[in-house]
């Protein structure tokens, strides 16, 4: 093995040429090179020349820059947490009890969106109400509460969902069933 710039631009080669069902022959000719050389560029085991690759790129008619395309993007962007195993931060209502899991994290970027998993346990606890800019999103995994927007409130059960203006007061005024887990996703735009 070469190097993983070589590498990629050998795999690249491979792809492009099974993709259109030409021969590893067929394109050595055409570029003037062994068919043994071909091999070694497209696995690998050889450097190759830009002069070279630009007649490989010619003979499979595409651009040299596509060679390049996906050289440096990253290959996956998910994030995976497992249960119980998200970063726990100060929330909103950490003060109150209320204990916010973080779901999602954004590296580098400005926040569009941050979930949570969001528990509350204590049924006598007062809760004030928060407002915040962007829309909020939550959906009841577990246990029963009341919760308010503005001057309505809702009802809330497992598979209840409710989405609202976070600006208007909103929170839980009465927890019917605890715990109560749910999953709440704040929206904030991305321009300023």
């Amino acid at each position: 093995m070469v190097g993983k710039l070589s590498g990629h631009v050998g795999f690249e080669i491979r792809r492009r040429r099974l993709a259109q069902g030409i021969k590893l022959r067929e394109v050595a000719h055409l570029v003037g090179i062994s068919q043994g050389m071909l091999s070694k560029i497209e696995n690998n085991q050889t450097n190759v020349s830009l002069d070279v690759l630009e007649s490989i790129c010619k003979a499979l008619g595409m651009a040299i820059s596509e060679v390049f395309g996906d050289y440096d993007r990253p290959r996956s962007t998910a994030q995976y947490v497992k249960a119980d195993q998200g970063p726990e931060v100060i929330g909103r209502g950490t003060s109150q009890g209320h204990s916010y899991q973080l779901l999602f994290y954004e590296k580098g970027y400005e926040k569009v969106f941050e979930p949570f998993l969001i528990t509350l346990n204590d049924a006598s606890e007062v809760i004030p109400a928060f407002s915040h800019p962007g829309i909020e999103f939550l959906y009841i995994i577990q246990g029963k509460l009341t919760y308010r927007v503005g001057e309505d409130t809702y009802d809330l059960e497992p598979f209840d969902s409710l989405t609202f203006d976070s600006l208007v007061p909103h929170g839980p005024i009465h927890l019917e069933e605890v715990p109560v887990k749910l999953l709440s996703i704040f929206c904030t735009s991305s321009q300023n």
